[in-house]
């Protein structure tokens, strides 16, 4: 804040700025700071190119006058390990770094969203790097932009239902990709090496689609009925179930339809509804006859230990 000291991190980001090439009255307004001061920082510690953060916190170090014995002393800030850790990890999954770094930056954010410009100074980068990062982001549907009441500059933040709408994103991206593949198989001709490669990339992107429509990620509710009706055995209607959950009936119907209309969730259990209530079963399709009567049959001979 203005008036005290700049610590490591301000230094680390006035060098990371300077070799942006940034001035030093756009790093006094990301910092906070009086312009005065930042050309103060770098005229006493080197020049703007040659100007080493460590060494400068070393020397304003020695030259602050010593606490005073019994003084309580404020704990420094923990350093971000986790976030970049956290950003690398994303990184490692083909997000570009710098885009890594903002998203999970907003993502420990606890409320309101950031601006670029706070982005700027807590990463210590350049404001033209995060809204290349930001564009990204929003393009791909992670974030999202706020515009604050009564200015123009805007906020970014992790939007609730982000999980959601990725998987969408995702789930059409490998529709679309397996439509190209066929497309593709049909112009080079099935019958060619190329051919029968975009084949079998459709029929996995085809699959890999199916299996994400069907498996849409449900809230516990569903999971806990179906859980109840497990545990049950026997068949229990909507109020049985609502009485032994402790939750209004509205809410156990909700799971319940939810289960009746989404059955991938379920799997490989499925919902079933008979006179008595509801029961849950083992889907028909993931057992075939021989596999049932062999299971049903008793257990088998123990095998010998090796």
């Amino acid at each position: 804040m203005p008036g005290s000291r700049l610590t490591r991190d301000d230094r680390e980001r006035i060098a990371a700025w300077l070799a942006d090439g940034l001035g030093y009255a756009e790093i006094a307004r990301l910092l906070g700071r009086p312009t005065s001061t930042i050309s103060r920082e770098v005229a006493r510690n080197g020049i703007p190119g040659d100007y080493l953060p460590g060494l400068a916190h070393e020397s304003a170090v020695r030259r602050a006058p010593r606490r005073r014995p019994g003084a309580v002393r404020r704990a420094a800030p923990e350093p971000p390990a986790f976030r970049e850790e956290f950003a690398a990890l994303l990184a490692g999954t083909g997000m570009p770094r710098m885009c890594a770094r903002v998203f999970v930056c907003l993502l420990l954010r606890e409320s309101g969203g950031m601006t670029s410009a706070e982005l700027a100074g807590d990463l210590a980068v350049s404001p033209a790097s995060v809204s290349k990062a930001v564009g990204y982001l929003a393009a791909m549907d992670l974030i999202v932009r706020r515009t604050e009441p009564g200015r123009r500059r805007e906020r970014y933040l992790v939007a609730d239902d982000v999980w959601s709408r990725a998987w969408r994103t995702d789930a059409t991206a490998h529709a679309d990709l397996a439509d190209a593949a066929r497309r593709g198989a049909d112009l080079v001709g099935a019958g060619t090496a190329a051919g029968a490669r975009l084949t079998a990339m459709s029929r996995f992107f085809g699959w890999l689609n199916g299996q994400m429509r069907d498996s849409r990620v449900p809230d516990g509710d569903p999971l806990t009925v179906l859980a109840a009706l497990v545990h049950a055995g026997t068949p229990r209607t909507t109020e049985q179930l609502a009485a032994a959950l402790g939750w209004p009936a509205q809410r156990v119907a909700g799971g319940l339809a939810v289960l009746a209309g989404e059955p991938g969730i379920a799997d490989p259990l499925a919902l079933r509804s008979t006179e008595a209530g509801y029961t849950a079963e083992v889907r028909a399709d993931r057992l075939g006859p021989a596999q049932r009567a062999a299971l049903t049959a008793g257990p088998g001979p123990a095998r010998a230990s090796r």
